[in-house]
C-alpha cells in the first residue's frame, strides 16, 4: 500500500482500477489521496457499466504528446515514473518488428509477466497487428497452467522474466510436454545465465529472443536474436549466449566511465543510449531527469562491455558492484560459476561491508530440492568450484543457504534486501 499510494499521489491519477486480490488493499486509499476520484474493481458494476456507454471519438494525438506514465521497478529506491510518448511508443514496436519478431493476426501473446512492466509493452505490437492478447486465469505465471493453455493457443508468444523461463524448463515433465505452440520467448529485464540459456534452447528448440531494456527505453536497447540463439557453429557461441546481443535498429548504445568518455572494446563502461525510444524524462522529478538524461544520453545504471563485433555483455547494475581491496567484483561472473553446482538452483552475491578490505562477497544460495548435499558439504564444494574458475578475491566469504531469495512482482531479485539482511547482522566484518 506505501509504494501504490507514492504512485498514485505522484502521477495524480483520478481513477484507479484494481483486480478483487487488491480491493482491501487500495480502496481505503481514496480517502487519503488528493484527485483519487474512484477506485473500480473490475469484477464490479461500475466497470461492467463502462462497457454499457457509447464508444468515445478517437482522440487526436500529437507523436510528443505523453502516451504512459511507466514506473520503474523500485529495485533500488522509490518508483520513477518514465514519462514515455506516443513517438517513444511507436519506435518501440516497429523495432520489435524489424529486430525480434513478426507478429501477425493469427499469433497472440499469453501475459504471465505483470502487463505494469514488459509484457504490457509487448503487448502493443499484437494490437498493431490485431493479434490475441491473453490473461491466465491466475492473473500471473504458473508454469503448469503455461502448459495447459498450449493446449488451447497455437503461435504463442511470451514475455518472461529470467527467473521464469527457468521456472517453465525445470518443470517436472517439461522435457515430454507438448510445447509445440509456443512461438516465441523473449525474455529480458534480469540476468540470464548461460548455463540456463542451454538447457531452455535443449527443452524448448529455436524459440529464444533475449532483450535488454527498461522502462526508461522501452524494452529496446539490445537484443540477441532467435539466430544468434542458434548459431552454435560460431567460435564466440557461448560467450555471446552470455551477452545481450548487439544494438537494436536505430538505437545508438555506447560504454562510458564516470566522464562520459568511450570506453576501449572490451573495458567495463556504463551503458548509455539515445533514439527515439528514449523516454522524455522522468514525472515531476526534474533532477533525476538531468541526471538519467546527461548530455542527451540515457544513463542506465547497467555496467557492461562490448566486443569487437558489438555484442554487449552486462555485468551488474552501478550500484551492485563490490568493490573490496581496490578491486571491482561483479556478482554475476561469481554467479554465473557458482549456478553451474547441480544443487544450486538459485543464487545472488552482494556485498557486505568489511573494515579492511571495504566490502566482501556474500552469497546467497537456493538449493535444488534434488540436490543432495547438505550446507556443510556444499559450501565446500562452492568454494573448490570457485576457486577453480574465478580469482580467489573474488570467492565469497560466506555462504548462505535460504529456502527462497526476495523478489518483486516481475521476478526480480532484490539486492537491496539481501543487504539490508546483512546490515541487521550488525558492525562490518573485519
Amino acid at each position: 500500500p506505501l509504494e501504490a499510494t507514492y504512485i498514485l499521489e505522484n502521477s495524480g491519477a483520478r481513477v484507479c482500477f484494481i483486480t478483487d486480490d487488491l480491493v482491501a488493499d487500495i480502496t481505503p486509499l481514496q480517502d487519503s489521496i488528493d484527485g483519487l476520484d474512484a477506485v473500480v474493481a473490475t469484477s464490479g458494476a461500475a466497470y461492467d457499466a463502462l462497457f454499457d456507454n457509447p464508444a468515445s471519438a478517437m482522440v487526436d494525438c500529437a507523436a510528443e504528446d505523453l502516451a504512459w506514465l511507466f514506473y520503474t521497478s523500485g529495485t533500488t529506491g522509490r518508483p520513477k515514473g518514465a514519462m514515455l510518448s506516443q513517438r517513444n511508443l511507436m519506435a518501440m514496436v516497429m523495432n520489435y518488428f524489424a529486430d525480434m519478431d513478426t507478429v501477425t493476426a493469427d499469433d497472440c501473446m499469453i501475459h504471465g509477466a505483470p502487463l505494469s512492466h514488459g509484457s504490457g509493452l509487448f503487448a502493443l505490437p499484437h494490437v498493431a497487428k490485431a493479434a490475441n492478447n491473453i490473461i491466465p486465469a491466475s492473473g500471473g505465471f504458473d508454469p503448469a497452467e503455461t502448459l495447459e493453455m498450449l493446449q488451447h493457443y497455437t503461435n504463442v508468444s511470451f514475455f518472461f522474466a529470467p527467473t521464469m523461463l527457468t521456472r517453465l524448463i525445470n518443470l517436472p515433465g517439461i522435457e515430454t510436454a507438448d510445447t509445440s505452440n509456443i512461438k516465441t520467448i523473449v525474455y529480458g529485464g534480469g540476468p540470464m545465465y548461460v548455463e540456463d540459456t542451454l538447457r531452455a534452447l535443449e527443452v524448448l528448440g529455436p524459440k529464444l529472443v533475449q532483450l535488454f531494456g527498461q522502462g526508461e527505453a522501452p524494452m529496446t536497447i539490445t537484443g540477441l536474436s532467435r539466430a544468434m540463439h542458434m548459431d552454435t557453429a560460431h567460435p564466440d557461441y557461448l560467450k555471446r549466449l552470455g551477452s545481450t546481443g548487439i544494438a537494436r535498429t536505430d538505437v545508438d548504445v555506447r560504454a562510458v566511465d564516470a566522464d562520459d568518455n568511450d570506453v576501449p572494446v572490451g573495458e567495463m563502461g556504463e551503458i548509455v543510449c539515445r533514439g527515439d525510444v528514449i523516454m522524455a524524462g522522468y514525472w515531476n522529478n526534474p533532477d533525476a531527469t538531468a541526471d538519467a538524461l546527461r548530455g542527451g544520453w540515457l544513463h542506465t545504471g547497467d555496467v557492461g562491455a562490448f566486443d569487437e563485433h558489438g555484442f554487449l555483455t552486462l555485468m551488474d547494475r552501478a550500484k551492485d558492484m563490490i568493490i573490496s581491496g581496490g578491486s571491482n567484483i561483479y556478482p554475476r561472473e561469481v554467479e554465473e560459476v557458482l549456478l553451474r553446482h547441480p544443487a544450486v538452483s538459485e543464487c545472488s552475491v552482494v556485498g557486505r561491508p568489511h573494515t579492511d578490505w571495504g566490502e566482501e562477497v556474500i552469497a546467497f544460495i537456493v538449493t535444488s530440492s534434488d540436490g543432495g548435499s547438505d550446507g556443510t558439504a556444499a559450501e565446500a564444494e562452492l568454494d573448490k568450484l570457485c576457486l577453480d574458475n574465478i580469482a580467489r578475491f573474488k570467492r565469497p566469504k560466506e555462504y548462505r543457504f535460504v529456502a527462497a531469495l526476495p523478489k518483486n512482482n516481475y521476478g526480480k531479485v532484490l539486492k537491496t534486501e539481501l543487504r539490508a539482511q546483512l546490515a541487521t547482522d550488525g558492525k562490518a566484518a573485519s
